[in-house]
Formats: C-alpha cells, structure tokens, sequence
C-alpha cells in the first residue's frame, strides 16, 4: 500500500517507531557480546584462540556471541536504516529477519515430524557434553543448571556420568569423583543453607536401590519430555511472541520502504 503525500517527506511515525524497535535490539545485542567477550577473557580464550578448537563439549559461550552478533548487526542496520532513509539496509533488516522466521517455522515443523530423531540428538548431544563437564566453566554450570531445574541425572540415566574421566566407575580412574555423579544431582536438603558438593560422591559403587535416597534417577531427556506437555501453553506463547515481534519489524521495514520510495518517486 502506498499513501499519497502532500509534502515530499517520509512518516515520522512509521520512521521513529522503527528506530525505538530497533535501539533496544542494538542495545541488547551489545550486552550479548559484551558478556560473550567477557566470559571468553574470563576463561583466558582471548589470550590464546586455540583453545576454541580445544574443548571437548560445547561452549555456550558461542550462542551467546552469536545472538549477539546477529541482534547487534539487525538492530544496526534498522536504526541507521530509519534515521538515514536507507532502503538498501531496511531490505537487508527485512530479508535477515524473513529468513530467520522461515528457519524457525522449519525446524518447528521438522521436530514435529521427526521426534525419534530429534530425541535421539539430543541424548547423543548431552552425552557429548558429559565428556566434557569439567573441561569448560559454563558448559559445567550449564549442565548443573539443567540437572537442578529438572531433577534429573545423565541423558537417560545417572550411569551415563561413566562417560566422564572423572565419574567412571573404571578400576584405574584415580580421580576422588569416581563412581560418583556431580552434586546438581543430588536430592535437594532444604536444611542444608550450603550446597553439599561432594554428596554424589561413590553413589553409584552403591545398589542402585538405594540411589533414590540420594540422587535423582531420572534422566534429563526423559524429563525433558516429562516437562515439554505440561508447559506446551507456556513454550506456545513464547514463540507466538517472538514470531508477533518479527512480523512487526518487518511491517514497520517494509511500510516504511514503501514510504520513502514514494516519496523518491516525485523526484
């Protein structure tokens, strides 16, 4: 739709609510790689790059980095893009974000067709991860995290922590941790006020009938499961928003595309 102007001058309205869209965007993409860097530096990947090609899980880290480098160059390119009448970085702004909503509604169509293999990708992805559990900071923290907030242990079960050097129930493992799973396991003892981080320890040199005492015996990608039906309403509207907030970016690029080739058309 093109609106027929009196005076050759683009919205005002359409203009800056594409640049206050955008600002937070920047902005947030800024504190994104801000934290990114900050967190590589704090593990000293700054000072010495090779140790990206080093780890053996994966670091979060990267999609942090990645947000943020993807929302800071979006959120750029629609600030300037509004505040200069640039039709080339508004069309860039529009494509990146068209592109991207294209990728989420496939991979949620995808997931939905092919749940086994999903699922299975998943447990081989946390496996990969268990290896290495102490080998990265926020690879750790992460999985503690997801073990604590699910009550969960391993991928599908707490043996899975014998892929780890340090867990495995190995006869030659000389590490203190063996035969044991981390403390994000372990139940919850409300009065404990300090986290017992040694309470996993030789769990599982135990009978497994007595690993309820002291340890969830769940596995992540059973809860996981678990959690996703109760929650589909939640996780429905989460993407309903996010899916809302890119059509309004790209209505708000494109209207305003169509304004300013409007107003260059009476030249």
């Amino acid at each position: 739709m093109r609106y027929q102007y009196k005076n050759a001058e683009v919205s005002c309205c359409y203009k800056y609510l594409m640049f206050s869209y955008n600002i937070m965007f920047w902005l947030v993409g800024a504190a994104f790689l801000g934290i990114g860097f900050w967190a590589w530096s704090e593990k000293g990947v700054l000072s010495d790059l090779s140790q990206v090609t080093r780890q053996n899980g994966f670091d979060p880290v990267w999609v942090v980095l990645v947000v943020g480098t993807v929302t800071f160059v979006l959120g750029f390119a629609g600030c300037v893009g509004a505040l200069r009448e640039n039709i080339c970085m508004l069309k860039f702004f529009c494509g990146v974000i068209g592109v991207i909503f294209f990728l989420e509604l496939t991979a949620g169509v995808l997931s939905f067709l092919f749940q086994d293999t999903l699922r299975e990708w998943i447990s081989d992805f946390f496996l990969t991860n268990v290896k290495g559990y102490r080998d990265d900071i926020d690879l750790q923290n992460l999985i503690d995290s997801l073990q604590r907030t699910n009550q969960c242990c391993g991928a599908q079960n707490p043996n899975d922590w014998n892929r780890n050097n340090y867990f495995n129930c190995t006869d030659d493992n000389p590490s203190r941790e063996r035969c044991g799973v981390p403390f994000s396991c372990c139940l919850a003892d409300p009065a404990q006020a300090v986290v017992n981080t040694q309470c996993g320890y030789d769990i599982r040199a135990r009978p497994e009938r007595e690993w309820n005492n002291v340890i969830h015996v769940k596995g992540c990608i059973p809860a996981l499961e678990a959690w996703l039906p109760r929650n589909l309403y939640i996780v429905a509207g989460v993407f309903i928003i996010i899916s809302l907030l890119q059509m309004l970016g790209i209505f708000l690029a494109r209207t305003l595309i169509g304004d300013i080739e409007a107003v260059n058309s009476r030249f």
